[in-house]
């Protein structure tokens, strides 16, 4: 027993919130790459001895999933026991517990007075991480040795000597291996960070009240997670999407379907129904699948419960092996993000029959991924990127958000000066993409129009798009978002049509312009207020025949 009252176990709580808060600040202020300090695509979490999930920064929901099994396979290969102070391990292969190849996991142990009693961890995207194309996420990869460095459980750094013959592996593998070193050694500082905030932590309460306080916040997030699930109606619900290809077979879609059971106070997500893996690099290994359930759990359920380990016990998986949801190994997986949010699209859609009045209509969930790699004229390479939104989908009281990331990621639109500072190339525009949102009593978040033009040099470019043949459906009689286009101009004046995923060469003077997926809309469009369409097409959302033809508006227009 602890003597620990609740009011100290909820200072506890938010402390440990703050800490991996901490963690997650050190990480994006130390790294070197754009995706990163811009794009806030890393994550920080801690975690118990026993290897659940204690406290997560404010970060990305699929890194803060997927460390969970990564730490559980360190635990594995590297018992506690047999770690020391100052070690620190590695691992990225999906394979064996990781997700994709471009996110790279460290975890460290956190020691009080010689012995080990928790751990904290840190996730990011590297910009580069070798294989077939610049930016390690080729959309025609056939096997998971193309997209790049498979790293396994590993020791990265023994108390406080690195491995250096692993570090001249990994760099020799890379494109850009100081940036790809930067971003490692951030995450370093924001595993240590972590591991020294924790044992301060343990100095002041003793690492024996500690460890019970921390298993009285997993279950007491456990019981208000079970309380907010049982209020659910029971039963079974079910849903289908799509993505648009696989990379490879470029006609072809790709079936995503959950039956989402509902029992008492636990979920399960049966993915019977889905699609085989395919050839493509669109598979999604378990802790990807998991990422999504767990999500979507908490985004049902009260926010206000503390997220942690406990919040994800009454979820249950059952993911056909050999599916595009449990992938047999060698299969591709570097694109698994735009199936993650597929997954989570389709349970939160499920659930819309259990919820109407709470589930909002579907979002874009389009995380289109542009990346650029070349040499500049100086010799130097580089590889950047850009991850651009689209927008939610409306719900029952309000519109959705324009040009935001939703369905288990959280990162940013990046600036245009990053990516100018970081290659050459020219955003020509960015603007709100008028009309993309579905039409409804509320309407859909507008997606996005980007336009870029290549300055100089010769540029290896790969799309990875969404929602180009499979639009945000709407809800309660509100319309579908649009689908995305994207569309190569070349310097001869020739156009090309992206057919959602494509891995080219750009030259000086062609131009890329993106325009991404809307949510979808809420409710009859008939229903929508005069003059919310009419703000609407004041602030160019709308155009003046959708707001006459779709809305009815007449008199004032702009």
């Amino acid at each position: 027993m602890t003597d620990l009252d609740p009011i100290t176990v909820e200072v506890l709580r938010h402390k440990l919130d703050g800490i991996a808060n901490e963690m997650e600040t050190t990480l994006l202020r130390s790294s070197f790459s754009p995706i990163v300090k811009e794009g806030l695509d890393a994550s920080a979490s801690l975690f118990t001895l026993n290897g659940e999930t204690l406290a997560q920064a404010i970060a990305v929901p699929i890194h803060l999933a997927t460390l969970i099994p990564i730490v559980a396979k360190l635990r594995e290969a590297f018992p506690p026991e047999t770690m020391a102070e100052g070690d620190i391990y590695i691992l990225n292969d999906p394979y064996l517990g990781g997700t994709h190849l471009p996110d790279i996991a460290l975890v460290m142990p956190v020691f009080h007075q010689g012995r080990p009693i928790a751990f904290s961890a840190t996730m990011t995207h590297h910009q580069d991480v070798g294989g077939m194309s610049p930016g390690s996420v080729p959309t025609n990869a056939t096997e998971v040795y193309q997209e790049g460095i498979r790293i396994p459980p590993l020791k990265l750094r023994e108390g406080e000597t690195f491995n250096e013959t692993l570090v001249a592996m990994l760099r020799q593998n890379v494109r850009i291996p100081d940036t790809f070193m930067g971003d490692l050694n951030a995450q370093v500082a924001g595993c240590t960070v972590g591991a020294r905030r924790l044992s301060e932590l343990a100095e002041t309460f003793g690492h024996n009240r500690l460890s019970v306080a921390f298993e009285d916040l997993l279950d007491r997030s456990e019981i208000l997670t079970r309380q907010a699930i049982e209020a659910i109606p029971d039963g079974t619900y079910s849903y289908v999407d799509y993505l648009d290809n696989d990379g490879i077979e470029l006609d072809k879609r790709i079936r995503i379907e959950v039956a989402v059971t509902v029992e008492g106070s636990s979920i399960r997500c049966d993915f019977a129904g889905t699609d085989d893996q395919v050839k493509g690099p669109f598979n999604c290994v378990p802790s990807g699948s998991q990422a999504a359930a767990y999500y979507a759990v908490r985004a049902i359920t009260d926010p206000t419960i503390p997220t942690n380990g406990g919040c994800f016990r009454p979820v249950r998986l059952d993911l056909p092996a050999g599916s595009l949801v449990n992938p047999r190994e060698p299969a591709p997986v570097n694109a698994r993000t735009a199936t993650i949010k597929r997954i989570t699209g389709c349970i939160l859609g499920a659930l819309k029959q259990a919820m109407p009045e709470r589930m909002p209509a579907d979002s874009g969930g389009e995380l289109l991924i542009l990346m650029f790699g070349g040499e500049r004229r100086d010799g130097s390479r580089y590889v950047t990127g850009e991850l651009i939104a689209a927008g939610s989908g409306a719900g029952a009281k309000r519109d959705g958000v324009d040009v935001i990331e939703t369905d288990a990621t959280n990162c940013m639109n990046l600036p245009v000066e990053a990516l100018e500072m970081d290659a050459p190339i020219r955003v020509h525009r960015t603007a709100l993409r008028t009309d993309s949102g579905g039409a409804g009593t509320h309407r859909g978040g507008l997606g996005i129009t980007r336009e870029y033009e290549i300055l100089d040099g010769e540029v290896a470019f790969t799309h990875r798009g969404e929602r180009h043949f499979c639009a945000a459906r709407g809800a309660a009689g509100g319309g579908d978002g649009a689908e995305a286009v994207s569309t190569i101009r070349r310097a001869d004046g020739t156009e090309e049509t992206v057919p959602s995923k494509l891995v080219s060469v750009l030259h000086p003077g062609d131009r890329l312009i993106v325009e991404t997926a809307g949510g979808g809309g809420y409710g009859d469009a008939a229903g929508r207020d005069g003059a919310a369409v009419q703000a609407d097409l004041d602030d160019g959302k709308i155009s003046r025949e959708a707001a006459a033809e779709t809305y009815g508006l007449k008199g004032k227009s702009t």
